[in-house]
Formats: structure tokens, sequence, C-alpha cells
């Protein structure tokens, strides 16, 4: 939370705070983390193994010890062990991918100020980085639902429902545990085909390819094929503006079964449109990033279930990182 009353200390804080998260990424982009590991080693060794400059690695590693990330005896560096569980590529809870993603809009969030002026996108995608940039959002993405996804799939109640469209469904981690939490329920994830291969790829690892399957197209420009029992749309709806929006979720609602339940997951802002906090600075960040997108409150989000015949709309208690929360219907 941001202070009541500011002061200079606290306002000077945020405006430098992005030197540290630049530190933090150029820790993860050259994998200092990793390449320290278990051991205890010098800035010279970390320095020859990164065929980096000795200074400026001592000066990295050094910062990354005043940030609590690195721990520092007799100029002899080591993974605290939440970096060793957090930043280490092996380690199962990693999220450097989604810190790396952040670091992909540096830039864009470095030209806000165009992009207010002119309601526009700023940010521009560099060809020669697109494949580096799908697969940090795209492995990221499946790293904070690895988290999220278990007790999701635990606290919804699906039993019952036997298919299952999950829609942007990316790498499909949600469908996985929803498949997971429910023996009987098959799945089809709706995206992109230039995810299919890394979705496949991750439905495999769950031994999951004979229940889930991978439907690729444009589901706002296209129609959404098959029939469905329950609909699930994670963190999708503030990648575009109301009227897509409204479109997607009525081509969901038309693809349901009577009696169909479908799931909205996303940053949700209160009714004022001013916090939490973070779903308001990601509607900026969506500014930056594409032509309509934002994030939405609550009314907004059940005004456009209710004006596509969704019914018994209401907010599940699910409260998830970053203010996400649930809304879900019967149609």
């Amino acid at each position: 939370m941001e202070p009541d009353k500011w002061d200079i200390g606290q306002l000077l804080g945020v405006s430098g705070s992005y030197w540290k998260t630049c530190t933090l990424h150029t820790g993860v982009r050259l994998e200092v983390f990793t390449l320290i590991g278990d051991e205890v080693v010098g800035a010279d060794e970390v320095a020859r193994r990164l065929g980096a400059n000795p200074d400026g690695v001592t000066r990295l590693l050094n910062a990354l010890t005043a940030m609590r990330l690195l721990t520092k005896q007799q100029d002899q560096y080591a993974n605290t062990p939440e970096s060793k569980s957090l930043l280490v590529k092996d380690s199962k809870k990693y999220v450097g991918h989604i810190i790396m993603h952040h670091h992909h809009l540096v830039h864009a969030w470095a030209d806000l100020p165009e992009a207010v002026e002119t309601g526009q996108p700023v940010r521009q995608r560099s060809s020669f980085r697109q494949d580096e940039e799908r697969e940090s959002f795209l492995m990221g993405m499946f790293n904070l639902a690895m988290n999220a996804a278990p007790g999701v799939a635990e606290e919804i109640d699906l039993g019952g429902r036997r298919h299952l469209l999950d829609l942007g469904g990316g790498p499909g981690t949600y469908a996985i545990h929803f498949c997971l939490a429910n023996p009987e329920l098959r799945a089809t994830i709706y995206d992109l085909a230039t995810t299919e291969p890394f979705a496949l790829r991750t439905i495999e690892r769950f031994d999951l390819l004979d229940r889930i399957s991978f439907m690729s197209g444009n589901y706002i420009e296209e129609e959404i094929e098959g029939s469905y029992d329950v609909a699930w749309l994670s963190q999708i709806l503030h990648g575009e503006g109301p009227d897509d929006c409204e479109k997607m979720i009525q081509k969901t609602v038309s693809a349901l079964e009577p009696g169909g339940l479908i799931l909205v997951h996303d940053f949700i802002l209160n009714e004022n449109l001013d916090g939490p906090l973070f779903p308001a600075l990601f509607s900026l960040n969506m500014l930056i990033n594409t032509p309509e997108g934002q994030s939405y409150s609550e009314s907004q989000i059940s005004s456009m279930l209710a004006d596509a015949g969704v019914k018994e709309i209401r907010r599940l208690s699910f409260q998830g990182p970053n203010d996400s929360g649930i809304l879900a219907g019967v149609v």
C-alpha cells in the first residue's frame, strides 16, 4: 500500500525504485542466481563463468547482496534460501520467466507519457526478440498459474461437468489442474496457433493428452466451435476493450449448454476504478501495450455477463495474487 501522506524520502524512493528493478532484471537475465546455485563463489569466478567484466560483476553482486538476494562473507557470494527457491532456473518455484517478461516491458513503460497523451499503445516489439518475449510471457504465465491453479481447482466444484473450454488458456495450466481434480472432465484450450506447441508439451508433461485438446484460432475474430458445460476465461478480458470483451463473452455463452457454468478470472478494480493498486497500475500497462485493453471492476464484468444472458452472477471467495478474483454465473 502507498502511504496516506507522502514525504520527500518516500517520493524519491518510488522515483528511483526502478534502479532495484533493473538490478533484479540483470541478475535474472545473466542467470547469476542459477550460475551460483548451491555454491559459495567469488566475484572473479562469477565473472569468468559469465565472460563479463569483473568490476561490473562485483558491483552487481554487491547490489544484489544489498537487496538481500545474495549473501556475502569474505568476498564470497551465495544465494539466499529465497533466491535459491525462486530465482534458480531448475527450481519448481522459479519466477524468472515472468521477471523477464517485465524486463521486456521496461522500454515501453518509459514512454508512458506518450501513451497517456495519445491514448495509444507505445510498445514496439522487436522481431528479433519476438520468440524470446513470447517464451518469457508463456513460461511466466505458466509458472504463476502453477502456484494458483491447484488451489483454484480444489475450491471450484466442477463435479458432474464433462467438457471445459479454457478460452485463451495459453499453456493450459488451469485446464490441466481442473482435469487433475475432476477425473471425469475433459478440456479444450482455445488460443492462438503460436501457443499450441508449448501447450501440447505442457499437457504431455502431465500425461493428459487423452483428455485435453488444443483448438487454434482467434476468439475475437472467429466463432468458438464445439459444445461445453463449463468455460474458464482467465486473465483475458483485460487485454481487450469493452466491445470485444462483450463479444468474447457472448461467443462463450453461445458455446455453453443450458445450465453451463462460466467463470471469469481477472485483476478486479474497485467501483471507483482507483484501486487496489496493482489492477490500477495494470490498467496503465494495458494502455502502453494494447489498443484498448484495461482493468475492469466487478460491476463492469458482471454487466458484460448479464448482457450476454448469464444469470446467478456472483463473486467467489477466491483472492489471488495482485488482487485477482473470480466471477461465476450460469446460462
